[in-house]
């Protein structure tokens, strides 16, 4: 009896052995054994291991031939499974640890792999030597298998889940139609959506239009861009029907749409799935994914593919209404604006209207063009509080009202002040902006107000871009309402080839940046764009529409005086000089040395900078304008150099005899020393002194000196 058997109670049946059987049921070792499982005791020191018969079938060995060696129960290892436990035992013992454990794979004898686990404990002496190491083995090969399919179907639902993720990422930026076909058609669409190829089609007037076609050898497919909606297509099919169709081989369409077959051995991908677009119970089309590498569609695959197609059919159907808002707000806002711009004489206008790119792209953004008394032109452009389909309505009849009081023949002044009473008596709470310029392009002047806007601009021959101040009035409306309708005007001068350029604030005013820097961004465009009207308007389009974004809509007018470049044997250049513009007179003086010398007449350059710079700091200090300088070339048979500055003022030049420290009082001197000729003639409300280079006219000797008076 053992010591066991002694602590029974008394009467008690004696207890099995700890390994034999208890009245017929399996012992612990026999069920470790059927769970294919067995245990080791491994001898470092002697180099033997001891391992049941159980142990040895986890190991793929027959009890009777294993010889107790370890290099004999790894033998079925692949080299690199062996290396790698021989790694872990080792690091094991060397690092002090009192166990491990590892996972490998065997080869059993009819190919299949078997994944094993191996749980040691490593015995060590008093100096921590390792002697000898005691465990199990089992197969584990069930539980690694389910663990990878585990896995593995983790996997794909988070490439599943990233696929929905991502697409609809994408398309929550879509606005229009074109932006869902871009997204799904564009870089890394179709990777977003999983697919190697896509047609899309929505269902128009009974036919279905395919919108959009990508994927290598999708192209075949062209043919069926646009046909009738019935059964004899599967995209249509699906359309019509309301169901999905998966198909995984596409020469098995052949038969059910025979008109397809011919294009179906061209198609180089092995499955599709053929999805309606539904949304809100109505049928947008339909949307096909193309596949090379699948064969088959799983429920979750088929799944993710109605998912996707639900998340573009509610893209469509949002981009959809958003394209119909906007036809239905653009046809208001052209029927709002100049159907078309009236011929001019002496000049070119090009005239741009930008909407915003969101909301529904209508506001209160315009710009006119008015035929006026005297061949002159009236030019406006402006902007109404606000943008909506009120704010269009209302600019539509300020639009009007404004054109009709211009074309009365009011002066700018008289007519800002009646369209801000026109306004304010609507009772909109609205106001407006603008700026206002009445053009008289045979004299160049300009006769410019406003009302809360920016100022224009103008680009003058040599490409440097001015900013003319123009004094203002409060907006339109507001003006009325307070009671101050004044609207002082300011007098400016178009020159032959100079540009006047009006705009919204829209062009210049972009979110987080200071007003001023979008003004100097557009001066910037405005001179490196070309000369003519319509090119440097599409300039002004390209560098700066797209750079402020979706934020305001914009209206542009360009009005370019024609240039008057003269003839090859009599060139001519025209330059205004702006009083509030000091470094206008240096580069007044480089323009006619440099003409000149252009011209074959260096030896003139000198004295023509000279008189240059006199009779204009004449005009800056003595009148209270800007001046006009022409330089031209007269024609044969006498070639002399005419250089001409005009100015507003009505006083004409006195000759004076200045002392020895007289600071002035020389300039006629001058006249009369270097220049053949000169004189000063009426010229509308100013004059202009002139003055010739060159042989005098006659027989070329001596030279004729002008008195002062028109000659």
């Amino acid at each position: 009896m053992t010591e066991d058997d002694r602590r029974l109670p008394a009467g008690s049946p004696p207890r099995p052995a700890p390994d034999g059987p208890r009245n017929g049921e399996i012992g612990p070792t026999e069920r470790l054994a059927m769970n294919r499982t067995g245990s080791f005791d491994w001898d470092l020191t002697a180099g033997a291991i001891d391992i049941d018969d159980a142990g040895l079938l986890v190991f793929g060995l027959e009890p009777d031939g294993f010889d107790s060696r370890p290099v004999s129960l790894v033998s079925h290892l692949d080299p690199d499974e062996r290396a790698r436990l021989e790694g872990v035992i080792r690091e094991a013992i060397i690092s002090g640890r009192t166990s491990y454990t590892a996972h490998f794979r065997i080869d059993r004898s009819d190919g299949t792999p078997q994944w094993t686990h191996v749980q040691a404990r490593i015995l060590r002496d008093g100096q921590g030597m390792a002697h000898r190491i005691v465990g199990i083995v089992r197969d584990a090969t069930a539980e690694v298998t389910h663990s990878a399919f585990v896995l593995e179907l983790e996997k794909r639902r988070e490439v599943q889940t990233s696929i929905v993720e991502r697409t609809t990422h994408a398309l929550s930026r879509a606005v229009t139609v074109d932006d869902v076909t871009a997204a799904l058609t564009g870089p890394g669409g179709l990777a977003r959506l999983g697919a190697d190829g896509l047609a899309l089609g929505l269902v128009e007037n009974g036919a279905l239009n395919i919108i959009a076609l990508s994927g290598e050898s999708l192209e075949v497919l062209n043919d069926f861009r646009s046909r009738r909606l019935d059964r004899g297509l599967p995209l249509a099919e699906t359309v019509l029907s309301g169901r999905p169709r998966f198909v995984t081989s596409l020469p098995s369409l052949g038969r059910d749409f025979p008109q397809l077959a011919p294009y179906l051995q061209r198609l180089r991908f092995r499955a599709a799935a053929y999805l309606p677009l539904v949304a809100q119970a109505r049928s947008l089309g339909g949307m096909a994914l193309f596949y090379r590498g699948r064969t088959a569609f799983n429920a979750d695959e088929r799944n993710l593919s109605l998912g996707l197609a639900a998340i573009v059919a509610q893209s469509l159907q949002r981009a959809l209404l958003f394209d119909e808002e906007r036809e239905l707000a653009t046809g208001l806002q052209e029927t709002m604006l100049p159907r078309r711009i009236p011929a001019i004489s002496g000049g070119e206008i090009a005239v741009r209207y930008h909407a915003a790119w969101s909301g529904r792209q209508v506001g209160g953004d315009w710009y006119d063009v008015i035929s006026l008394p005297r061949g002159r032109v009236g030019v406006v452009v402006g902007d109404v509080q606000g943008h909506d389909t009120h704010a269009a309505a209302i600019m539509g009849q300020l639009r009007i009202a404004l054109r009709a009081y211009a074309g009365e023949g009011h002066a700018p002044a008289t007519v800002l002040a009646r369209a801000s009473r026109f306004l304010a008596e609507l009772d909109t709470n609205r106001f407006a902006t603008c700026t206002y310029a009445q053009v008289d392009l045979t004299t160049g002047t300009v006769r410019a107000v406003r009302a809360g806007h920016l100022g224009p601009l103008i680009r003058h021959t040599d490409g440097r871009v001015g900013r003319p101040k123009l004094r203002g009035g409060l907006p339109l409306g507001l003006a009325s309402v307070f009671g101050d309708e004044e609207f002082p005007e300011t007098r400016l001068d178009l020159v032959p080839g100079e540009t006047l350029v009006l705009y919204t604030d829209g062009l210049v005013e972009q979110p987080g940046t200071d007003i001023e820097s979008g003004m100097e961004t557009l001066s910037a465009a405005v001179s490196s764009g070309p000369p003519q009207a319509e090119a440097l308007a599409d300039h002004l389009s390209e560098q700066l529409w797209e750079r402020w974004g979706p934020g305001d809509d914009v209206a542009l007018l360009v009005l370019r005086r024609s240039p008057d470049p003269g003839t090859p044997r009599a060139p001519r250049i025209h330059q205004y000089i702006h009083q509030a513009d000091p470094q206008g007179l240096s580069d007044a003086r480089a323009a006619v040395g440099q003409a000149l010398r252009d011209w074959d007449m260096g030896d003139l350059a000198d004295d023509a900078e000279l008189l240059t710079g006199e009779l204009l700091v004449n005009v800056l200090l003595h009148t209270e304008g800007g001046a006009v300088l022409t330089l031209e070339v007269l024609p044969e048979p006498v070639r002399r150099v005419r250089l001409s500055v005009q100015d507003r003022s009505s006083a004409w030049p006195r000759r004076r005899t200045p002392g020895e420290a007289a600071t002035s009082g020389r300039g006629l001197l001058l006249l009369d020393a270097l220049s053949s000729r000169w004189g000063v003639e009426p010229r509308g409300e100013g004059k202009a002194v002139w003055c010739e280079f060159g042989p005098p006219e006659g027989s070329g000797a001596g030279a004729t000196v002008g008195t002062g008076a028109a000659t």
